[in-house]
């Protein structure tokens, strides 16, 4: 049974634009993928598959093979079928255009699955990860049968931890497929599915049409290219760093520096007879702003709006540092880190709209409130899954301490009480 690689690469992406043409190292992201299939010994040949003549003339500049095709394709999956019509294989395995790092013996592992076992129709692959980076919802998640059969992928942490004695296994799915050339053939006529829609992984498609979907364990975890930061890291790695995990880059922070209009509160304002600015703060992100510094991360406010009503509430939160009023907040994220005491790697932000890219860039990790603008979403370390005012803080929260290994201040209420005691912070619970 022989095998084809194709790699589906368009050049517009939505979180981070032209990336298949990004330099790494002077050659462009394409070709290190390309590469890398070259490398896997069960395949027959490697396929770039693309709409984008600007990729189709770097490939072939390269030395690479590349095929168009059509504009319409709204997946890789479906570039991968307008393949399969013209270029026959057994087997087709759809790899991604920004897995540089990609292990040619999992490209393998996958083609001889479905060489030897009949039952398995697709397979994939999938590596365990801490709660902490599960609950990101970048991570797609799988579960799985005993016998290693897909049951579902979600973006949601599954499973669900009702009680809090159990300690489930998270496992985060990579997504690198090997297909039967039947799966395909089938692919192309099947409609779109509610679970696909809901959740945007076309896998679940085929999962719900009633295929087998085999996955199998990689202890490869090294990071895809989705955003600038990804993009960094990949780089650090290519020069010969070892990739950092998520849960050491979050437990490194000792400053994080919040936004407030969309951020701290739901970007709502109210307006007194006076013509006082008022905002509605949400309880729980105030909490969790005391639990982050009984905790000892510091949580400084920087917003370009300054008003009573925001000085009051920074008062009560037992925020020392803040800077108001400031619509340069570039500058003022530096004189916040230098006061601080801390570096860059040591600090956090949180934003929701534009004037907050300026502390993306300052800061290592940022974190993207759910209803933030696209751009924001684009450049963020991490998309919260709530609205800015609406509980994000307390997300943040919940993953900066998962990461020091304190979560269970969320979840315990003798640990709860044991960090308020030491800090002495019961009075600034507001």
């Amino acid at each position: 049974m022989n095998a084809l690689i194709v790699i589906p690469a368009r050049l517009e992406s939505s979180r981070l634009p032209r990336k298949p043409l990004l330099p790494i190292q002077g050659k462009p992201l394409i070709q290190h993928v390309y590469e890398r299939a070259l490398q896997a010994r069960r395949a027959d040949g490697v396929i770039v598959a693309t709409d984008s003549r600007e990729i189709f003339d770097v490939v072939q500049g390269f030395g690479g093979t590349a095929r168009m095709t059509s504009s319409a394709c709204r997946s890789g999956s479906d570039r991968l079928v307008e393949v399969a019509a013209t270029e026959k294989a057994d087997i087709y395995v759809n790899l991604q255009g920004d897995e540089p790092l990609v292990v040619p013996s999992d490209i393998d592992r996958l083609i001889e699955v479905l060489q030897k076992e009949n039952t398995a129709q697709i397979a994939t692959l999938y590596h365990p990860v801490n709660a902490l980076e599960a609950k990101n919802p970048n991570n797609v998640k799988v579960v799985f049968t005993h016998q290693g059969n897909a049951l579902y992928f979600s973006r949601s942490l599954i499973p669900f931890v009702r009680q809090h004695k159990f300690t489930p296994q998270y496992y985060k799915h990579i997504g690198l497929y090997a297909y039967r050339n039947s799966v395909l053939c089938d692919f192309s006529r099947l409609l779109l599915s509610p679970l696909e829609e809901s959740e945007q992984l076309e896998q679940l498609r085929l999962l719900q049409a009633g295929y087998t979907i085999r996955v199998l364990r990689t202890e490869n975890n090294a990071p895809g290219v989705d955003t600038w930061e990804d993009m960094k890291e990949v780089e650090r790695i290519f020069a010969g760093g070892l990739p950092t995990t998520s849960a050491s880059a979050l437990e490194k922070i000792k400053l994080c520096i919040c936004d407030v209009d969309g951020v701290l509160t739901d970007g709502t304002l109210f307006y007194s007879e006076r013509g006082e600015s008022l905002k509605a703060f949400h309880a729980r992100d105030g909490l969790a702003i005391n639990i982050l510094q009984a905790a000892g991360i510091e949580v400084a406010v920087l917003s370009g709006r300054d008003s009573p009503a925001l000085r009051r509430r920074i008062r009560d939160l037992g925020i020392r540092r803040s800077m108001l009023g400031k619509v340069a907040k570039r500058q003022a994220c530096r004189e916040l880190m230098r006061d601080a005491g801390v570096t860059v790697e040591e600090t956090a932000c949180i934003g929701d709209d534009l004037v907050d890219l300026p502390l993306f860039e300052e800061c290592a990790i940022s974190f993207a409130v759910a209803d933030a603008v696209a751009v924001l979403k684009e450049r963020a370390s991490y998309l919260l899954q709530h609205n800015g005012g609406r509980g994000a803080v307390r997300e943040m929260a919940e993953m900066l301490l998962e990461a020091r290994g304190k979560g269970a201040v969320f979840t315990s209420a003798e640990a709860f009480e044991n960090l308020l005691a030491v800090r002495k912070v019961y009075d600034t619970i507001q």
